[in-house]
């Protein structure tokens, strides 16, 4: 079971921001930025490339999509923010859940993230 599973399944603690039936949005442990929220599939796909080869991707996307409007909202980001997906090792993924950084609160630069 990866980490994050475990956080769906409410074995391990986290801060939620948004839930709804497909999709687990918390506030990330470790921030780089005021608002840094996580937001995560609850059906466990390793990457955006195993999401990609699944039945269900675009149904996934839309759901991930929707919380991410929806973290947006609840966090007042209306000047902008950063959505991140990082894949793979060498794209600087630890988890090996498929994931999105919903980064803002403040004005981001290039260098920054």
């Amino acid at each position: 079971m990866c980490i994050f599973c475990d956080i769906i399944e409410k074995k391990i603690p986290s801060t939620a921001v948004y839930e709804d039936e497909n999709v687990y949005c918390f506030n990330d442990i470790n921030p780089v930025a005021p608002v840094h929220v996580l937001v995560v599939p609850k059906k466990h796909y390793e990457d955006i490339i195993d999401l990609a080869s699944s039945a269900d991707a675009d149904k996934v996307l839309g759901d991930v999509s929707r919380a991410i409007s929806k973290v947006a909202e609840i966090n007042n980001l209306g000047e902008g923010f950063r959505v991140i997906n990082n894949c793979r090792e060498f794209g600087g993924q630890t988890v090996k859940h498929i994931h999105f950084h919903v980064i803002g609160g403040l004005k981001l630069t290039e260098k920054m993230i």
